[in-house]
């Protein structure tokens, strides 16, 4: 499963950065959020259509 995160701006909270990673690498992320506290928003990532 993929998810897409995006780091909120401090100030108003709209989304500045977008990424898709895997599940795997979902954590790694929150944990560098966390020590700098940079607020995220993650979310499952839409699959491409078929």
């Amino acid at each position: 499963m993929r998810f897409e995160i995006m780091r909120l701006d401090d100030v108003d909270g709209a989304a500045v950065d977008r990424t898709v990673v895997d599940a795997a690498s979902v954590n790694r992320i929150v944990q560098q959020a966390a020590a700098i506290g940079q607020r995220i928003y993650i979310r499952p990532a839409e699959s491409p259509a078929s």
